[in-house]
C-alpha cells in the first residue's frame, strides 16, 4: 500500500517534484554529469514544453494537488517535473555506466 501524501495539500506536486529531484541532483553529483544533465534538459525542454501544454489543453492530464501557480501557461509543477525527469534517467545512467569505457 503506498504511503498517503496527499497530507501536503496543494503542495502536494510541489513536495514530491522537490524530493525527487533532490534525489536527481545527488545522483548527477555523484556521477559529475551536473554539466551533462543541465545541456541535456536545456535541449529537451522547448519539445516537453510544447508537449506538456498540448497535453492540458486537451485535458489529458487533471492536477488537483498542486500550488495554482501557473508560469507560462503551465503549472510550475510541470516546470520542475520536465527537468527531474531527465535529471533522474541522466543520474541513474551516469551513475550506473559513466565510468565505463565503450
Amino acid at each position: 500500500m503506498a504511503p498517503d501524501i496527499s497530507v501536503f495539500g496543494r503542495y502536494t506536486y510541489l513536495v514530491t517534484e522537490l524530493f525527487w529531484g533532490a534525489v536527481a541532483v545527488l545522483l548527477l553529483r555523484r556521477a559529475d554529469a551536473l554539466r551533462k544533465a543541465a545541456i541535456t534538459i536545456l535541449a529537451l525542454y522547448p519539445v516537453a514544453y510544447v508537449w506538456d501544454r498540448y497535453t492540458l489543453a486537451v485535458g489529458v492530464f487533471d492536477i488537483n494537488l498542486r500550488t495554482g501557480i501557473d508560469i507560462a501557461g503551465i503549472p510550475l509543477e510541470e516546470h520542475l517535473f520536465m527537468a527531474v525527469v531527465p535529471g533522474l534517467v541522466i543520474g541513474f545512467h551516469e551513475t550506473i555506466f559513466g565510468d565505463e569505457q565503450s
